[in-house]
């Protein structure tokens, strides 16, 4: 069988989302915008599509509008070849009717969803990461080795492995012990990989690295069945560790650019590390490319403007503003005489035509966007928000809360104007 008939793929959609709190209140985490014109959801999908892998099922529950409505208009298969991204949000059956409790949960009340579609291995991928990977390699040396469970993995130093879920592993990177974000020096020493295989790694550092796991694992279908008949609820921390020692578990290493995007911080560090000159992750990959919803807009007009490390999304219209270091999504809009400073700008999910606009101002609601005047730095500014004229953001120094009436969250020192908010002219923080 080839890649595409023997591998199903599984897209774990996330809880609330709670950690990504205030860009989930409208969305599901794997919706949330990504890098000017992306969603998180993009990232995986486009991985199985570039890896031979076109049969996802992307498993979510909560806030789910948006995101059916991306990949239904984004992702079409012709149908010859059999591929789809079908979304399973959690549904009363009248074998229960509450939420999925966690990742394994969620799998395992769609194992008859899955057995519809002949396939020999499920390849279990988290919905809220940055990488590129091809995901061929993994699948070729599970089989090779005959393992019944192949978990993808990141060589980190030691010195930076505080809060990771860390393996141990023999020199044929078969799984000797798992351990969950261990703090004991003695113990992440314990679980540093032998010197063998830190040669094999691609950096030439010589501090010693331990293997982290990233949350994707591949299952030998029959191992996936047996290990899902008990009521654990997470893959990490309960059904993989349990398998130790009862079935064969191997480690996949990968020594690419790997970013978990589970906080606020890691969200708005991930998407400004794209404005740079070399970004740690490129979109500008021949042969391997992300794909998104193809939405027909305009290029992005500039009318004097200073920008300087700044990536925007198309449709966006700036005007006499000065920029640095930012990512502008699409249909965004910079009034005249604003300065942005290591923000990022969601864009608009559509344009407002005249009348609309003519309406708005009649009742006060400021333009769609950043005003003019306006002072932004160290900000989120979500999709549809409107930004009165002369208005002062700033995250600098200021502790997490709600300001500005609730109108404004810092989280992770992080300034986030929520998704439709209307910030009156003058509002500072």
């Amino acid at each position: 069988m080839t890649t595409q008939k023997r591998v199903l793929a599984v897209i774990m959609g996330g809880g609330r989302g709670t950690r990504l709190h205030p860009l989930t209140l409208e969305r599901c985490k794997p919706a949330v915008p990504l890098a000017g014109k992306y969603r998180l959801v993009d990232i995986p999908i486009s991985n199985c599509l570039n890896s031979d892998i076109n049969r996802m099922f992307l498993l979510t529950q909560f806030q789910t509008a948006s995101l059916h409505r991306h990949v239904q208009s984004t992702y079409h298969f012709d149908p010859f070849g059999g591929g789809f991204v079908d979304i399973l949000a959690a549904e009363q059956t009248e074998r229960g009717s509450d939420w999925y409790q966690g990742t394994a949960d969620a799998v395992r009340r769609n194992l008859l969803h899955f057995r519809a579609y002949p396939h020999d291995l499920v390849l279990i991928l988290s919905g809220d990461q940055l990488y590129r990977m091809d995901f061929r390699k993994i699948i070729n040396e599970h089989i090779a080795r005959g393992a019944d469970v192949t978990i993808a993995t990141v060589p980190f130093p030691v010195s930076k492995v505080e809060g990771l879920g860390l393996t141990q592993v023999n020199d044929d990177l078969s799984i000797a012990r798992f351990v969950e974000k261990p703090k004991d020096p003695a113990v992440i020493e314990g679980l540093a990989l032998s010197p063998a295989l830190q040669a094999t790694l691609q950096s030439k550092s010589t501090e010693k690295h331990c293997l982290a796991s990233m949350g994707i694992y591949v299952f030998n279908r029959q191992v996936l069945a047996e290990a899902l008949e008990n009521t654990m609820t997470d893959f990490g921390k309960e059904v993989i560790p349990g398998l130790l020692g009862r079935k064969k578990l191997y480690a996949h290493i990968f020594e690419g650019y790997w970013e978990d995007i589970g906080t606020v911080k890691a969200f708005f560090d991930a998407n400004l590390a794209l404005a740079q000159p070399l970004p740690p992750f490129n979109f500008f990959v021949g042969g391997a490319p992300i794909y998104t919803q193809d939405r027909y807009l305009p290029a992005s007009k500039l009318n004097k403007c200073a920008i300087d490390h700044v990536v925007i999304g198309d449709g966006s219209i700036l005007t006499d503003s000065s920029l640095h270091h930012c990512v502008l999504g699409i249909r965004s809009f910079i009034g005249e005489g604003s300065s942005l400073e290591d923000t990022i700008v969601m864009g608009s999910d559509y344009y407002e035509t005249p009348e609309q606009l003519a309406a708005n101002v009649s009742k006060g609601r400021p333009h769609l966007g950043v005003g003019r005047n306006c002072r932004i730095k160290g900000a989120i500014i979500d999709k549809n928000t409107r930004i009165g004229d002369g208005c002062v953001l700033i995250a600098d120094g200021k502790p997490d809360g709600t300001f500005a009436g609730g109108l404004v969250i810092i989280r992770d020192g992080v300034l986030v104007v929520p998704k439709n908010a209307v910030l009156p002219p003058g509002t500072t923080v």
